[in-house]
């Protein structure tokens, strides 16, 4: 059984194609680059902006014309396009596709494969489930990911309950759902022994792990005490496995980036220096439109907290240009925010009005597609200068580099905060710790040269 997986979308996506490659190879699947030579073509999707949907869309539709020649092949869709609702109006609009699985649940997809007598024959499986859970049970990285793979997203908390006028994540993805610490903690203990040195924990609101599960009287990470959250307590037991070097998580949101969290993540010297928390617009009156339930005073003072707390750390943030109603006075306003806290990276998008959002049923999309891309690229420009000043200051310093393979002959890592390095250097750099002088310095990556062996 010869396996080809196309993702788009979020890190989340991403761990969730992961998983679902090592579960197919559980059941002797053995990857291919090119849909044409694939058994099995899975698309793992996305659909929370209008760009992403329509490229999901044009490659079914290649898909559509490879299935036409291919009957056999197995054709499954994943994630944020099939959602965790009813699916019949999908099945009705692709019938052609075999398989439809929710975003981060591979069952159905495994399930199906069984069934049908699709997996290797020479393994013995069975129809009743068993097989599958065995393989999701077993699935943590494919086979060209082990031993090789630095760093590795793990999820922590599934779907949102949010609900951000804009945002489709909790009509595709669900309420919120933390998993259990110890399915967290076997995962990453796992991932350290196949040689992974870096985790990123991922929620739509990472800081909210645990405020959604019911205590037990083992479970020191279900529920947030006086003074420490959830998140906290699950940071400082990930902090003790062995074989990890660095942990970060994402994505925050400023109602629940607490200083009690704040403070953990200074003293724990594995979790890396490094926040991201969108602030969505600098203008009170969008973000009280977009449901964010904060001002930009109060983001102002969060970023100054994030820096009193943890120094020389890096702040990513996200913006939306063009929300329903934003003026051009309202649009200036996200504009000087930026100037002024002169943020490490800023990810903008256009708004796009999502099906079934708050936002798309009681606004009109009232900001013409130029007007959209001039703000988006007033701010990308922004932020290049901002971006360039800043790792301008990293000019003749030496630097820790996780180092995560080679692009071009040359060696590429992060550091603690974040920044892509490229150095060069005979010896095998692969998944270790390198110290790296800055020889030059661009908005978007770093060059160096190793200091030591």
């Amino acid at each position: 059984m010869r396996y080809h997986i196309w993702t788009i979308g979020c890190q989340m996506n991403t761990a969730d194609s992961r998983r679902l490659a090592a579960a197919l190879e559980g059941l002797g699947g053995e990857p291919v680059a090119r849909a044409e030579e694939a058994d099995v073509i899975v698309l793992n999707t996305c659909v929370v902006r209008q760009q992403a949907e329509d490229k999901v869309y044009s490659r079914l539709g290649a898909v559509r014309r490879l299935k036409s020649r291919r009957p056999h092949a197995v054709v499954g869709v994943m994630g944020c396009l099939v959602g965790v609702g009813d699916q019949a109006a999908l099945r009705e609009q692709l019938p052609w596709v075999d398989v439809l699985m929710p975003p981060s649940d591979p069952g159905p997809l495994l399930q199906y494969l069984i069934e049908h007598g699709t997996v290797d024959q020479g393994r013995a499986v069975s129809a009743d489930g068993h097989a599958c859970r065995q393989a999701l049970g077993e699935a943590l990285l494919p086979a060209s990911d082990r031993g090789r793979l630095v760093s590795a997203y793990v999820p922590v908390v599934l779907g949102c309950s949010h609900a951000c006028t804009y945002c489709v994540i909790p009509y595709r993805r669900g309420p919120e759902r933390s998993r259990p610490p110890d399915d967290i903690l076997a995962e990453v203990r796992a991932l350290a022994a196949l040689q992974v040195r870096e985790i990123t924990l991922l929620g739509q609101i990472v800081d909210r792990y645990g405020h959604d599960r019911t205590p037990t009287l083992d479970d020191s990470t279900a529920v947030p005490t006086r003074t420490e959250p959830p998140l906290a307590g699950l940071l400082r037991q990930i902090q003790q496995v062995d074989g990890l070097e660095r942990i970060r998580f994402l994505t925050s949101h400023p109602a629940w980036m607490t200083d009690s969290l704040l403070q953990a993540v200074a003293h724990l010297p594995k979790v890396c220096e490094q926040i991201e928390v969108p602030l969505q617009a600098g203008d009170d009156q969008v973000l009280s439109r977009m449901g964010r339930g904060y001002t930009a005073d109060d983001y102002r003072r969060l970023v100054e907290r994030i820096r009193k707390y943890i120094p020389g750390v890096a702040i990513a943030t996200d913006i939306i240009v063009g929300f329903p109603g934003e003026t051009e006075a309202q649009f200036q306003q996200s504009y000087d925010l930026l100037a002024e806290l002169r943020l490490d990276k800023v990810h903008i998008a256009r708004y796009s009005p999502r099906p079934h959002t708050l936002a798309a049923r009681r606004y009109a999309d009232d900001v013409p597609p130029s007007e959209k891309e001039r703000r988006r690229k007033s701010l990308d420009d922004l932020q290049a200068s901002i971006a360039a000043d800043i790792n301008g200051l990293l000019l003749g310093q030496t630097v820790e580099v996780l180092v995560e393979g080679r692009r071009k002959g040359r060696w590429w890592g992060r550091t603690r905060t974040g920044k892509l390095v490229f150095f060069d250097g005979e010896r095998d750099w692969h998944g270790r710790l390198a110290a790296v002088r800055i020889t030059w310095t661009g908005p978007w990556s770093l060059v160096g040269e190793p200091v030591s062996c």
